[in-house]
């Protein structure tokens, strides 16, 4: 393999199974969002949408790190930060550590990301 080229199994080598366990539950929530394919760049595995990127994830050695892109401001754990991208949306950085962290409001946020990658903060408010 070219050492230029990162992939997901690349991003996957080397990690404890339990940090490849919480990212492989973190793809299983995205897909059930529907259909979205992958950016991998060194620093991180993208998920996209057919208007633009929602989501990433950052396998550490002790924790899955990443972001949501999402059109409020949340401040619940394990979202560590947010802070405006857009003047409509709001990068998340997220740091989960145990499948709890993933199964309780996450799926709703991931939900919420996902929409955003499909253009949801693209729509313009009806005129009456």
């Amino acid at each position: 393999m070219d050492n230029d080229e990162w992939t997901v199994e690349r991003h996957l080598n080397g990690k404890p199974a339990e940090i490849i366990a919480l990212y492989h539950r973190f793809i299983e929530l995205a897909e059930a969002c529907g259909p979205f394919t992958y950016a991998v760049a060194k620093s991180a595995i993208t998920l996209k949408g057919t208007r633009r990127g929602f989501a990433g994830a950052a396998l550490g050695t002790k924790s899955l790190g990443g972001y949501l892109d999402l059109q409020r401001s949340v401040t619940d754990p394990p979202i560590q930060r947010s802070s405006p991208y857009t003047k409509r949306l709001f990068v998340h950085h997220f740091k989960v550590v145990s499948m709890d962290q993933l199964d309780d409001k996450f799926p709703g946020w991931l939900q919420e990301a996902y929409q955003v990658g499909q253009g949801a903060h693209l729509g313009r408010p009806h005129a009456e």
